[in-house]
């Protein structure tokens, strides 16, 4: 959501340029070859020439250059926003996974992207705070296979360089102990905060601090992908500093370790 306002800010300025230079963004278009496994589910501009690129392995995306364009193949994990006919996915296969940020992509298709639908993602490689993801993308549901990850348990790479070759990807975390997030208005230790700044109102992200092997780290609860309504935003809401949990989701990456915590299980 951090991300959201900050490119706000950017768009608008776009825009009042973009009066002066007239309407250039392209149609939604869909196509289907009927030789092909592919069903097209393609919207926005096309990445020039990447239709019929070969898709890379995981280890050939991350060795890419940022800025350059990139054509991956792996399956939704989990959906965390439709806005502006832009999706933003989380997507993974069974070498690494990826962060699809505002990929093309109507209303209809993104009823499509259900857990383990395998796509091929035509976009540009780049980097946001740490955060290594894909934009500018457009997409294709390939028949066939399916995939869900198992959690990877990365609790002993807390603090480790190691833990970053693991980004966005589905983990799990053991034995955090709950620390203080913050202060409420009377000055008392509070588990959790309304957005970073404990600023935000019901409904917004929730941050809350855990520590492991004498380091904390601030782990959220993004409200596009976990809103108010879900268990584990009310289980957030309900921890207690001092307790020991387990807890679940993609590892994002935000000036550091900064995952999206999607199920909280209280141990102790």
């Amino acid at each position: 959501m951090k991300k959201f306002f900050a490119l706000l800010l950017s768009v608008s300025a776009l825009l009042s340029l973009a009066a002066c230079g007239g309407d250039t963004q392209g149609s939604a278009s869909q196509s289907q070859d009927p030789q092909s496994s592919v069903s097209s589910q393609q919207q926005g501009g096309d990445v020039s020439g990447q239709d019929e690129a070969e898709v890379m392995s995981y280890g050939d995306y991350m060795a890419a250059p940022l800025d350059s364009p990139v054509v991956i193949q792996a399956y939704v994990q989990a959906k965390q926003s439709w806005w502006e006919d832009k999706a933003t996915v989380y997507a993974q296969d069974q070498d690494g996974a990826y962060f699809l940020y505002n990929m093309a992509c109507s209303e209809e298709d993104y009823e499509l992207l259900t857990p383990g639908t395998c796509i091929r993602v035509s976009g540009y490689k780049t980097e946001w705070s740490g955060e290594v993801e894909i934009i500018d993308a457009t997409f294709e549901i390939v028949d066939g296979n399916t995939f869900l990850a198992e959690p990877l348990d990365v609790t002993s790479m807390l603090g480790s360089e190691e833990l970053i070759d693991y980004q966005n990807q589905f983990v799990n975390f053991k034995g955090l102990t709950v620390e203080a997030a913050g202060k409420d208005d009377a000055g008392n230790d509070v588990a959790f905060l309304y957005n970073w700044d404990g600023s935000g109102t019901e409904g917004d992200d929730l941050y809350f601090n855990v520590s492991y092997e004498g380091n904390t780290y601030t782990f959220t609860v993004e409200s596009y992908l976990c809103d108010s309504s879900t268990e584990v935003y009310s289980a957030v809401k309900a921890l207690e500093i001092g307790q020991t949990i387990d807890a679940q989701g993609f590892l994002y990456w935000y000036e550091g370790v900064n995952p999206h915590i999607t199920s909280v299980t209280v141990v102790e």
